[in-house]
């Protein structure tokens, strides 16, 4: 029985008698099914989309509606989550991820193919917004970082194991074959949400009869934290989605085959999943300006060397510390996110700060292509990382120093 189900509704549990151990199948099982479901279909998507007869314009159109479908959901998301609560949220993401894989296998049509990808997008961003506010409440917050850092890691798990777990079923049944995972992940990513207890967060405890603000309200109310700290996280989240695009094209840029390249990739993504845990446990015990500055100095540097490798040896190298900078920056945005939101009204609150860090992880590339398109790839990249340290001062200037945690 989890540890919270005989806690009084509205009590955040105490750190005292909690174990992140205890409770790690329900707290972290969803994530991890949910990101291998994803992970298994990111490879297939273009090729999938080919096959039905989209040009190649239209096939990475159609891989990028999983990102701006998770954007146009961020603030519907907050209200389902907000009004249903975040556990019959998350059994929502995952019928609906259902049916989309389903108009995937079934889709004859470019566009309804493309309809299905959208639907997952949108699906997945109430799925995380979900998580992240059944795990704030759920979780001491003394130790709030680290359940961040392992909900971000999980993640990320599961983005890299769900390839593996696809390439079996291709081998087996053909392209389709990536679908059929993703279906068994989301089916169990479905079920394990049906068995965790429901939670009574404290804002919808405490303000059950208070009338809510509406969002341009809340926006306002919190525009200072929006404008410095979501802005900051929102460069994070640009520098991220970057970091996925630059590793391949500066491969090719210096003539790497494609071999190579997925290598440094895998090793970049290995050293990537090793330290979220230790950097949660630094931010819960030393505060969040030991983890938030070095992964923005680290990443912002390791891009900025990029354009100065010339082979293979080099690049993988700056790629490994690029992966440690990422790494010790897992659940970074979910943290400060959830260390700035209010008591009341706190699942709205996420939702505008994901919409800002998701424009920012949209931004960040289209950034960078316009600046390759007028200078050069070498200036596209240096920029990104520029980037990086002006998150970092952003942080610095902004992050409290011992932050105050409701």
């Amino acid at each position: 029985m989890p540890i919270w189900s005989s806690r009084p509704p509205g009590v955040p549990p105490s750190s005292d008698s909690f174990s992140l151990v205890r409770i790690a199948l329900p707290a972290f099982g969803p994530s991890l099914l949910f990101g291998l479901g994803e992970g298994a279909i990111y490879p297939v998507l273009a090729l999938s989309a080919r096959d039905l007869g989209a040009s190649s314009a239209q096939a990475g159109l159609i891989v990028a509606l999983i990102g701006i479908g998770s954007m146009m959901a961020n603030l519907p998301a907050a209200a389902l989550a907000n009004r249903y609560g975040e556990r019959r949220a998350m059994i929502g993401a995952a019928v609906v991820s259902l049916a989309a894989l389903v108009l995937c296998l079934i889709a004859r049509a470019p566009w309804v193919f493309g309809l299905g990808v959208l639907m997952i997008g949108l699906a997945s961003s109430v799925f995380l917004l979900a998580r992240q506010t059944y795990l704030i409440e759920a979780v001491p917050p003394s130790m709030r970082a680290r359940a961040m850092s392992t909900l971000g890691g999980t993640m990320r798990v599961g983005l890299f194991a769900g390839p593996f777990m696809a390439a079996g079923f291709i081998h087996l049944m053909g392209l389709p074959g990536a679908y059929w995972a993703a279906i068994l992940a989301f089916l169990g990513t479905g079920i394990l949400a049906f068995t965790i207890p429901d939670l009574e967060p404290r804002d919808r405890a405490a303000n059950r009869d208070a009338p809510p603000l509406s969002l341009v309200s809340l926006a306002r109310t919190h525009a200072g934290v929006f404008l410095t700290l979501g802005v900051a996280t929102g460069l994070v989240s640009a520098i991220r989605s970057c970091r996925q695009i630059v590793i391949p094209l500066w491969a090719d840029q210096i003539g790497l085959d494609a071999t190579a390249t997925a290598l440094i990739y895998g090793v970049m993504g290995g050293v990537d999943m090793l330290l979220f845990y230790p950097a949660g446990r630094i931010m819960d015990l030393r505060g969040r300006h030991w983890v938030a500055l070095p992964c923005m100095l680290i990443m912002g540097a390791s891009l900025v060397a990029i354009p100065w490798t010339t082979g293979f040896a080099g690049l993988l190298a700056v790629s490994m510390v690029l992966g440690v900078g990422n790494g010790i920056g897992s659940g970074i945005i979910m943290t400060i996110g959830a260390d700035a939101s209010p008591a009341a009204d706190r699942t709205r609150f996420l939702g505008i700060w994901r919409l800002i860090t998701d424009l920012g992880g949209g931004g960040g590339p289209l950034l960078m292509s316009g600046i390759t398109a007028v200078l050069s790839l070498a200036g596209g990249i240096t920029t990104v990382g520029a980037l990086g340290f002006v998150a970092a001062w952003m942080f610095w200037r902004w992050l409290p120093r011992k932050t105050a945690l409701p």
